[in-house]
C-alpha cells in the first residue's frame, strides 16, 4: 500500500521540462521521501538509477574524482550494471548530505548540455545546505515533503469520504453523517500522525500497539542522529531540548523557556542546539508578533518564541500519551489536547503555505495561536480542541487590528459568519483552498 502525496503533481511538472535542473527533495527522516521517489521512477520513467551516499560510501570517490558530469554517469552505469540515459532514466541520490562533492556536482548536472533527470534527497539537507559555502542560486531546484496530511491519509482510509471532501465547492456545513464519519478518520490519524509506516499499519491492520512501537523507533532514530550528525558540545544540549519538547507545550502559556530545559540554561547556550534542531526540520519556530504589519517578519520577537514537534504522532509518543485519550477523551487530557491541536494545525499550515507562521500577543490581554499572511493579507488563526469557541482573543485582535478574514479551527462544522471561517480541523489541510475561496468571492 501506498499513499499518494500532493507532491506529486509538482514531480511531475519538474519532469516535463524540457531540461529540468537538478532537484533537491529535502524532509526529515521517515516522512517517505525514500519509497516516493523510487516509486516515481517506477511510474514516470524506462529505469530508475537509484544510489545511497550513506550505504555505499565508496562511491563519493566518483565524485571526489571528477567534475565532468559525463565520466560520473559511465562510472554508475557500470554501478547500476545499465546505461543512464538522458530523459528517460531517474538518477536518485539518496542521503546526498553525506557527499558534498556530489551535492556540488549537481551545479555541472545543470550545466551539461545533456538533459539527466537527477534529484538528491536528504534527511539532513537542510543542515547541511545551512552550513556550508553559499549553493550555487539558480542552479537547482527545491521541494521538500513534510509529514503525511490527513487528507493523504484519509484516502487510503475511507476513500469514499476522500472523495467527497474532493467535491466540496462551497463553503457550508457537511452533512453530519459525512462529518462524524471523516472524524472517525480523523482520531485514528491523530494516534498515528504524519509518518508514513505507522500511518500504513493504522489503516492496513488497527495494531495500536505496532503503532506505537514504530513511533517508537522513528523517535529513537532522530536521537540517533544528535550523536552522529552533531557537533560534541551540542549533542547533550539537543536531547535535553527535544525532550523537553512535551513539557514545554503542557503549560498554558507554551513560550519555550530555557529553563524548562534545564535548570539555569541560558539561550546563548542553547541557540546553536536549537538552531540544528530547525534545520533539521525536526522541530518548528514560531516567533511571536507584537505588531501587526507586512511583512510579517520583520517584526517577529526573536527572542519569543514556541517549538512545536515536526508530527502530532511523534509528539503524541514522545509525550507517553495512549492511544485511548484520542478515542475516548477526558477533563485530565483536556490541556495537552489543545497542545496536540496546534501541533496538527500547524504541520498542516506549514505544508500549504511553505512558512512557519508566527504567533501573537497583546500586552498580556490577548494571544492568537498563529498568524499567516496569505496575498499581503494577514489572517490570525486560533485553534480550539472541541466545541467550545469562545475567544477573547480573537475580538481583542479584530478591535485592534480588523483583519479582513479570521480562521478559526474547531471540532464544529464548517461555517462562514461575516469575516469568521470555522473550518473543522479534519479540514486543516484544506485551509488554502477554502481561504482563496472566501478571499476571491
Amino acid at each position: 500500500m501506498f499513499f499518494d502525496r500532493v507532491i506529486l503533481s509538482k514531480l511531475q511538472a519538474w519532469t516535463k521540462r524540457p531540461k529540468p535542473k537538478p532537484l533537491l527533495l529535502k524532509g526529515a527522516r521517515q516522512v517517505g521521501k525514500t519509497s516516493l521517489l523510487k516509486r516515481y521512477g517506477q511510474k514516470h520513467y524506462l529505469r530508475t538509477a537509484y544510489f545511497n551516499f550513506d550505504r555505499q560510501p565508496d562511491l563519493k570517490q566518483f565524485f571526489e574524482l571528477t567534475k565532468d558530469p559525463l565520466r560520473i554517469i559511465q562510472n554508475l552505469s557500470l554501478v547500476v550494471g545499465f546505461s543512464i540515459e538522458p530523459k528517460t532514466t531517474l538518477i536518485i541520490f539518496d542521503e546526498i548530505q553525506e557527499c558534498k562533492e556530489a551535492l556540488n556536482s549537481l551545479k555541472y548536472f545543470e550545466e551539461f548540455q545533456e538533459p539527466y533527470h537527477v534529484i538528491g534527497a536528504g534527511s539532513l539537507l537542510g543542515v547541511t545546505l545551512g552550513n556550508i559555502s553559499p549553493f550555487p542560486v539558480g542552479k537547482v531546484e527545491f521541494l521538500e515533503l513534510f509529514p503525511l496530511t490527513f487528507s493523504e491519509f484519509l484516502a487510503q482510509k475511507d476513500p469514499e469520504m476522500a472523495n467527497y471532501l474532493d467535491s466540496i465547492q462551497a463553503i457550508e456545513p457537511l452533512p453530519d453523517y459525512f462529518f462524524n464519519r471523516i472524524l472517525e478518520s480523523f482520531r485514528l490519524y491523530m494516534i498515528s500522525g504524519g509518518m508514513p509506516e505507522p500511518a500504513k499499519e493504522l489503516v492496513q491492520n488497527t495494531d495500536l500497539t505496532r503503532v506505537e512501537e514504530l513511533l517508537d523507533n522513528i523517535n529513537q532514530a532522530y536521537e540517533l542522529d544528535f550523536s552522529k550528525h552533531v557537533p560534541a558540545k551540542d549533542i547533550q544540549k539537543i536531547s535535553f531540548i527535544w525532550h523537553s519538547i512535551p513539557s514545554q507545550l503542557a503549560k498554558e502559556n507554551k513560550k519555550f523557556l530555557y529553563q524548562v530545559v534545564k535548570p539555569g540554561a541560558r539561550a546563548r547556550e542553547y541557540e546553536d542546539a536549537l538552531t540544528w534542531l530547525n534545520q533539521a526540520g525536526l522541530v518548528y519556530k514560531i516567533n511571536r508578533v507584537s505588531k501587526v504589519g507586512i511583512p510579517l517578519s520583520v517584526y517577529q520577537d526573536l527572542a519569543a518564541f514556541k517549538i512545536y514537534f515536526l508530527d502530532v504522532g511523534l509528539l503524541r509518543r514522545k509525550a507517553r500519551l495512549a492511544p485511548n485519550a484520542i478515542l475516548n477523551p477526558t477533563e485530565l487530557f483536556s490541556e495537552f489536547k489543545g497542545a496536540l491541536v496546534e501541533n496538527y494545525v500547524l504541520q498542516s499550515l506549514v505544508a500549504q503555505f511553505g512558512e512557519q507562521p508566527s504567533y501573537w500577543t497583546s500586552n498580556g490581554k490577548a494571544e492568537i495561536n498563529f498568524l499567516i499572511q496569505v496575498q499581503n493579507i494577514i489572517l490570525p488563526v486560533e485553534v480550539k480542541s472541541g466545541e467550545n469557541t469562545r475567544s477573547r482573543s480573537l475580538s481583542v485582535y479584530d478591535e485592534e487590528n480588523s483583519p479582513k478574514l479570521k480562521l478559526r479551527f474547531s471540532m464544529k462544522n464548517l461555517i462562514l459568519q461575516d469575516n469568521l471561517l470555522n473550518i473543522p480541523l479534519f479540514l486543516a489541510d484544506r485551509t488554502q483552498d477554502l481561504v482563496t475561496k472566501k478571499l476571491i468571492s
